[in-house]
């Protein structure tokens, strides 16, 4: 018997005669004279949005199988088949005449022992066959041939036994040792050694058989129990409150259902729905009933947005509907993952005939188009840096498990990762306003970041971000320096990451040189030393080597870690455009990876934008009702920038930068932000808390319209949110 002969679902020969194994092993065959049908008819079938209920040809099996055929178009008034017949035929349940035009090839199976039965409670003609991978929803022509379905079906699998045939007699499964009897004698083996050969063979081979029969009546067991766990899930079911609206199958096709239709009758109860044109496919029964069935909680919804983010047990999964007004959407939904269409063509402009025109004019106040801007903040450009924040995660549980040094690495890598973003990036972001704020709540990152302009002159930018057991906080300012081709940026600031066991790691980051301002095609490049301290036992210093012309291999970053000793534990490698790579000294294996950056969007734009921040100015309806009039989402130059509004973009730039020149005189007059505050201590700014519960509330008190007319572009249109469910 080859090891390919054997069913994974009950581990006995496929070709068993009579065997249930067999029947769900592979398609069952078509409706045969040896296997006849014993009650038939046409049942209306729902099969997707588009085509609605369709007519098919059920057949109930002898064995508890249910098969049902597509039925072919036929003139008016053709005969019934002659197999249909009162005389020795299936009983007919509903109107005859269709049997002959039933297709000759089943297009589904259903086993009818793992399978329960629901009557619709809102439409007497409906009813339900529910299976641990599908459900069908069906209906009849009347009451009375409902009533009598569900008496057939609920029989057939009364009567089914899946057993049957299953566990053969112990005699039927003998086998022959003759064939190792001769090649034993042919060794010249004597008789006494070769009888025990074969008493061995026996013994294992009895232990063998004796430990599969138990494991099929385990299966067995399982199997018939599973109608009674579907009957208890679909009880559950219908006390759960669900939204009236429409639902969907697994494959994104909506069903039908109304707003005054129970949950019983949402008809998409179907993880995996499958359509006529699919070829059915038999699954592992526990492994499926596992997947989808015993997880209640894993629902499908439909709504007008397909930016409605929701949570089911901490476990995300992406929308896989198809696109339309009405997008059926798995919980949650996912992020955009492309920026709007512009609305207008882009004009070009040449920075070096912009310092031409405004010689000898005060600089501070020319207004830079927003051609040399890119559609997100500051404010969201510090969130950008969190974009690996997987890294935190594996830091925090290396620290439970203690494992100190592969901590102090994970957060090294962290602090490299949020360069990667950098790269190929030729425009600056908006500088915010004086109390501007931006939020991102990221469950599905396990994140919350909240940040704001906290000083106007000079500019600092606080934040503040929770993640699974750390805390992560810092303020950004920046001194700049001009060197005719180039503009170095010094980072002041210190960022603090903070564990729930107590464990803090500080650091700063490096200078960053943006080259070939004026000619030339603009890059940037970092070099410095980056030196995280920490207060426990390990501290690691990171060296970004400066780009020369000379350098064949650019963007290295290397460093090491090292105790409270001075010895060297551990050393990095890599760069900080492409991965980090690490080594523990007392480790002989290979150097392990530690981050990798993430592949580049599939919808790649002028701004050469990640995928992580292509969604951090995304704006949807219920979110705008949600945030304060300061956060970075409403600033209307930004959005109408995103749009591809560049004339707009403008105009509302050149407002708001008129306007933010008063900024330093509210700030000489006593002007504090509303969410952070000045540490006694160490003099940086602080998160002060209570904005999430004031965002649950939408309550904000003291909250100033810092970008002007505010209130008439929510209602006059003239910020418009790009829908991205046509992304």
């Amino acid at each position: 018997m080859r090891a390919r002969d054997l069913h994974p679902l009950c581990c006995l020969p496929v070709d068993c005669p009579g065997s249930w194994c067999a029947a769900a092993a592979s398609p069952p065959p078509p409706p045969a004279p040896s296997h006849p049908a014993t009650v038939a008819g046409v049942l209306h079938k729902w099969t997707n949005i588009g085509k609605g209920w369709r007519p098919r040809w059920f057949a109930i099996l002898r064995g508890g199988l249910l098969a049902y055929s597509k039925i072919r178009r036929r003139s008016a008034g053709a005969a019934a088949s002659p197999g249909l017949s009162a005389d020795g035929g299936p009983r007919l349940i509903g109107p005859a005449g269709y049997g002959a035009a039933a297709e000759d090839r089943p297009i589904g199976f259903l086993h009818l022992k793992i399978s329960s039965f629901r009557e619709s409670k809102s439409d007497d003609k409906r009813f339900y066959i529910i299976t641990p991978t599908k459900t069908l929803q069906l209906r009849t022509d009347s009451p009375k041939d409902r009533v009598a379905w569900i008496e057939a079906l609920v029989s057939a699998r009364r009567e089914s036994s899946p057993s049957e045939g299953l566990l053969c007699d112990q005699n039927d499964a003998s086998f022959s040792t003759d064939r190792l009897r001769n090649r034993m004698h042919a060794e010249g083996l004597g008789e006494e050694v070769i009888k025990d050969c074969e008493q061995i063979v026996h013994s294992e081979f009895s232990q063998y058989y004796t430990q599969m029969k138990q494991r099929c009546e385990e299966y067995l067991s399982f199997l018939g129990s599973l109608p009674q766990q579907l009957e208890v899930l679909n009880e559950q079911d219908t006390t759960r409150s669900i939204r009236p609206e429409c639902s969907c199958s697994g494959h994104g096709k909506c069903s039908e259902s109304s707003n005054t239709e129970t949950s019983d009758d949402v008809g998409c109860q179907e993880l995996d729905e499958l359509s006529d044109e699919d070829d059915y496919i038999f699954c592992d029964t526990r492994q499926s009933f596992s997947d989808s069935a015993a997880s209640p909680d894993l629902r499908m919804t439909c709504s007008n947005s397909s930016n409605d983010v929701h949570q089911v047990d901490h476990e995300f999964v992406e929308s896989i509907s198809s696109k339309g007004d009405n997008e059926c959407l798995l919980l949650p939904s996912k992020r955009r993952t492309k920026l709007p269409e512009p609305v207008e063509k882009e004009k070009g402009v040449s920075l070096w005939s912009m310092i031409k025109d405004n010689v000898g004019k005060d600089l501070t106040r020319v207004c830079l188009p927003v051609y040399f801007n890119e559609p997100i903040s500051s404010l969201q450009k510090c969130f950008e840096d969190l974009e690996y924040s997987d890294l935190l995660d594996r830091a925090y549980d290396y620290g439970l498990k203690g494992n100190s040094v592969m901590r102090i690495l994970c957060v090294a890598a962290f602090a490299v990762s949020g360069y990667a973003s950098s790269d190929g990036r030729p425009c600056k972001p908006f500088n915010p306003l004086l109390g501007e704020t931006y939020e991102a709540d990221y469950p599905e990152n396990g994140i919350r970041f909240f940040s704001e302009k906290v000083s106007h002159h000079p500019m600092v930018m606080a934040c503040h971000c929770e993640g699974r057991g750390w805390r992560f906080w810092g303020e950004s300012n920046v001194k700049s320096k001009f060197w005719g081709q180039t503009i170095q940026l010094d980072p002041v600031g210190v960022l603090t990451l903070q564990f729930d066991d107590g464990e803090i790691f500080k650091w700063s980051k490096v200078t960053t040189a943006i080259n070939n301002i004026i000619i030339g095609k603009l890059y940037c490049h970092h070099h410095g030393t980056m030196s995280i301290s920490g207060n426990r036992q390990h501290s690691c210093k990171l060296t970004f080597k400066q780009q020369s012309f000379l350098e064949r291999n650019p963007r290295q970053v290397q460093g090491f870690v090292e105790d409270t000793d001075g010895n060297k534990v551990a050393t990095l490698t890599g760069k900080w455009d492409e991965s980090m790579y690490c080594a523990v000294t007392n480790d002989k294996s290979e150097a392990t990876l530690l981050w990798e950056k993430n592949k580049p969007p599939a919808n790649p734009t002028r701004y050469n934008l990640s995928s992580f921040a292509i969604t951090l100015n995304e704006l949807t309806p219920k979110l705008k009702e949600k945030l304060p009039p300061t956060d970075s989402r409403l600033r209307p130059d930004q959005r109408h920038l995103e749009n591809g509004e560049y004339d707009k973009a403008n105009s509302e730039k050149l407002r708001l930068e008129t306007r933010q020149r008063m900024a330093r005189k509210m700030q000489d007059n006593g002007w504090k932000p509303r969410w952070f505050d000045r540490d006694t201590e160490d003099g940086t700014f602080r998160f002060t808390g209570g904005y999430w519960e004031a965002r649950e509330q939408r309550r904000w008190d003291g909250c100033r319209d810092i970008f002007g007319e505010l209130s008439d572009n929510r209602t006059s249109g003239v910020l418009p949110i790009v829908d991205s469910s046509s992304m």
